[in-house]
């Protein structure tokens, strides 16, 4: 890996441990809330993993075809990690759809994922670089600590989160490449903030104004999957994995700065995604829990990283997930400076 893509990888971790982590535990989800919006959508939602007979040209028929069966909805059809897909069914047919289908591998009930700013006094509001009353351009001590702010960095950090700013002045956005799958609103904008505070750890330009990224100037693309409530379904995150997967080049960088509880179907879909040569960074969660217990932050693979906290002392963050496997490293994540819509 080259020099500027191995800075590019390091700010993609680094903002895979920044305090603006997920809310990644169905107990943390229940303490604040799910959406009426996620909740409508979690109604009766299941999502489905076929066996690896079925190609991806395949995948959209049969999944038609057995949902119909049932009389279900497909509302997401994944082709470029996982084969699979999600529709509304109810229970007993969900049951039976396994049952009596021998190209499903497994279903499981779709989830909520969330991310929460949690710990983070110093993500402040307003452009560029989160406004205040901060100097014209900052260095934020994370980005100093990791060896980072070094421009000319290739490769594309894909950010599946809450969408991105598109007309950030502190970052470059691919907005061609940028895509939604959140509900509501159909844009990739960011309506939340937090995935622009992501993509400016990894990003920022060293341009006189805000903050400097790790791997300052580095192409960006948005892919959102969460909603202004910074909320959405598994099922709406698979369908962004699923897209890196299909679009991401080897080298390329992944970040996801959220979760939810268990689930093995995301786990499946960041390591085939993994398989592409894209690397993953994401976050282990900040309830100070064991992060086996969530995803995406428990998956295994030699191009995934998952990554917990420490402060500016070196001292691991209280609030931050634990346990190894899965985390792989920890790196700066309290009181970061960074973009902000």
């Amino acid at each position: 890996m080259s020099h500027t893509k191995k800075i590019a990888f390091a700010g993609a971790v680094l903002a895979g441990a920044l305090a603006t982590t997920a809310l990644t535990s169905s107990a943390s989800a229940q303490q604040f809330g799910v959406p009426a919006e996620t909740r409508m959508a979690l109604q009766d939602h299941y999502i489905f993993v076929f066996t690896h007979e079925i190609l991806p040209d395949q995948a959209a028929a049969r999944a038609q075809a057995i949902a119909a069966q049932e009389g279900g909805r497909v509302d997401r059809v994944y082709t470029g990690s996982i084969r699979g897909f999600a529709a509304y069914v109810s229970p007993q047919a969900a049951e039976r759809i396994m049952a009596r289908n021998p190209s499903i591998a497994y279903y499981e009930k779709d989830q909520p994922a969330f991310v929460f700013m949690g710990n983070n006094p110093s993500a402040k509001k307003g452009k560029p670089g989160g406004g205040g009353s901060q100097p014209p351009q900052t260095t934020p001590w994370g980005i100093t600590r990791v060896n980072g702010g070094v421009s000319g960095a290739t490769g594309t950090a894909w950010v599946i989160d809450t969408g991105v700013d598109l007309d950030h002045p502190d970052l470059n956005v691919d907005v061609s490449r940028s895509v939604n799958f959140a509900r509501g609103k159909n844009t990739p904008d960011d309506l939340n903030g937090h995935g622009s505070h992501v993509a400016g750890t990894i990003a920022a330009i060293d341009n006189s104004i805000g903050v400097v990224g790790v791997a300052a100037g580095a192409t960006v693309v948005s892919v959102r999957v969460l909603d202004a409530n910074g909320s959405g379904t598994f099922a709406d995150v698979i369908a962004g994995v699923d897209y890196v997967g299909a679009h991401g080049q080897p080298g390329d960088v992944a970040n996801m700065s959220l979760g939810g509880g268990f689930s093995q179907a995301l786990n499946d879909a960041v390591a085939a995604a993994a398989d592409t040569g894209v690397k993953f960074a994401i976050a282990a969660g900040n309830e100070s829990q064991n992060a086996l217990n969530v995803s995406p932050a428990s998956t295994e693979h030699p191009n995934v990283y998952t990554v917990s906290a420490i402060d500016s002392n070196d001292v691991f963050a209280s609030f931050s997930n634990w346990g190894n496997p899965p985390i792989d490293c920890a790196d700066p994540g309290v009181s970061v400076f960074s973009t902000y819509k």
